[in-house]
């Protein structure tokens, strides 16, 4: 099993996870800065709660506040989408790469190749009796349905 030693990466996917960090951080992915209240304004939650998600974007460096008197303003930080970024890109090549081959030897085709220039001569239709020798040792079929007993009628 593999370990990365880096806890930012695993911090800022955690952050990534959930849509309301996510539609935090495109908010401020349009404006420079942002006041907390500003950033809250469209989302039907509670302050306090937009406050534990912006701590779980502050812990995972996505997100820089800075307090100028009772106002608190954020704005996007860089560094751990982009180390996100260089992480999924090398996964992105690697598939991009597979997948590409993948494609080549589908496109190729050699089932259609192969029927060209080897014909494959049509068998005729065996009668019943010689498709399954090993039926002969089967057990026989179901038995049919005894008659209806007499009714109840009286």
């Amino acid at each position: 099993m593999v370990k990365y030693q880096d806890e930012t990466l695993d911090r800022t996917f955690a952050a990534l996870s959930d849509p309301t960090r996510r539609a935090l951080l495109a908010r401020l992915g349009e404006q420079e800065s942002l006041s907390v209240s500003e950033l809250a304004q469209p989302f039907a939650m509670s302050l306090p709660a937009i406050m534990k998600h912006l701590d779980v974007l502050t812990d995972a460096g996505l997100v820089a506040r800075e307090k100028t008197g009772r106002t608190v303003a954020c704005r996007l930080t860089a560094r751990p989408m982009e180390q996100a970024m260089n992480w999924l890109n090398r996964y992105a090549q690697f598939w991009s790469e597979n997948l590409d081959r993948l494609a080549a030897f589908v496109e190729e085709d050699p089932w259609q190749l192969n029927r060209q220039t080897n014909p494959q001569p049509t068998t005729p239709a065996l009668p019943r009796a010689q498709v399954s020798p090993s039926r002969g040792a089967s057990a026989p079929g179901r038995k049919k349905s005894t008659p209806r007993g007499p009714s109840r009628k009286t």
